[in-house]
């Protein structure tokens, strides 16, 4: 208890010490790149991880690194996906039994540096959609992926009931209304990612939460940092 509470202490003045200012969290609940190097010398197993190394076969389509999006702006640098490493190995698992029945995963966004979501709270703040700045979004923890599923055959992403950040009631993970091939994909989508540990979230289909995301602090790291 005594090492956590220095630990935060650490933080708190490190980043007050670079200035580091944030319009709806304390600065504190916000880990920059130094602590976050502290953090993962002292556990390495903590650490963000580039997907794509981990699973050469998995599709993306990172629409933030783009203007394909519900901002209208290219917010990414790049169209890299990250992940916290115990949430890429069971995304591992995940492609391995989709692999068994032809399938695959499409990964649109995972990790996400805090100023991101103030960005994106600014454009919508529809908290039903977009993360509350003031808590934080599972995205800024490394510990949330957004995507779907694709035909190996064909490459082709599997119907779903809408497109990926399709702000509307059809999105709902257990939306009722709809023709029922789009409901029978999104419900193996969600069966296959329970089974490995993860949980969709009410409002979004695509969106789905690492069970241990708790254990992760909020990061405000970027892509080139990683």
């Amino acid at each position: 208890m005594k090492r956590c509470l220095l630990f935060n202490l650490f933080v708190m003045i490190f980043n007050m010490a670079l200035g580091q200012h944030y319009k709806y969290i304390d600065s504190s609940k916000v880990m920059g790149l130094k602590s976050y190097q502290q953090e993962i010398k002292e556990h390495p197993d903590s650490r963000l991880v580039e997907i794509k190394k981990y699973i050469p076969e998995i599709v993306l389509d990172i629409r933030y690194a783009t203007t394909n999006n519900f901002t209208h702006h290219r917010m990414y640098p790049q169209a890299r996906a990250f992940a916290r490493l115990p949430v890429v190995m069971a995304l591992k698992d995940v492609e391995a039994d989709l692999k068994t029945r032809g399938l695959g995963l499409k990964i649109y966004d995972a990790y996400r540096p805090y100023t991101i979501t103030e960005k994106f709270y600014e454009v919508t703040p529809d908290t039903n959609f977009v993360a509350d700045p003031r808590k934080g979004s599972k995205h800024n923890r490394g510990c949330a992926i957004d995507l779907s599923l694709v035909d190996l055959k064909t490459g082709k992403e599997l119907d779903m009931p809408t497109g990926f950040d399709g702000f509307s009631r059809k999105a709902g993970a257990n939306y009722p209304d709809l023709p029922q091939q789009k409901i029978v994909n999104r419900e193996l989508l969600k069966s296959v990612m329970q089974a490995h540990g993860f949980k969709v979230i009410a409002t979004e289909w695509w969106h789905y939460d690492f069970n241990g995301w708790a254990n992760y602090p909020l990061l405000d790291i970027p892509f080139s940092a990683i």
